[in-house]
């Protein structure tokens, strides 16, 4: 049985994915695992890969969901999106690495932040 944590990703993943479907995304896989971590949404923005971290929250009481994201997140992120763009031959592609904050509200929809290119790739 899944943890309530659990629980919770799953929910801003589905939210984040609809999210990004309407401005014209196309999510190609979920869940991506490596040895760096897990991708939580890749998608297809024309021709580029785009990269998606979700962070969920029910409240801001203890900071925002973007608030969340650490620079030692930040480096597994970009180290798994260089592993999957090597193992898909798109390594000269253009991606980046986006960011949705999703906080949920109780009596209403959730609260959408996207940002896009939130983290940075080492080499630009």
């Amino acid at each position: 049985m899944p943890s309530e944590r659990s629980k919770l990703g799953l929910q801003g993943e589905r939210i984040a994915a609809a999210h990004l479907e309407s401005q014209g995304l196309v999510i190609e896989t979920r869940n991506y695992r490596t040895r760096f971590g897990e991708i939580d949404l890749i998608a297809r923005d024309g021709e580029g890969t785009v990269f998606v971290e979700v962070r969920t929250k029910r409240s801001s009481a203890y900071g925002t969901p973007e608030e969340s994201l650490t620079p030692r997140k930040q480096a597994r992120l970009v180290k798994a999106a260089q592993e999957y763009l090597a193992e898909h031959g798109l390594a000269g592609n253009s991606w980046r690495i986006d960011l949705v904050a999703i906080t949920l509200q109780p009596d209403g929809p959730a609260h959408i932040v996207h940002i896009e290119s939130a983290v940075e790739s080492p080499d630009g």
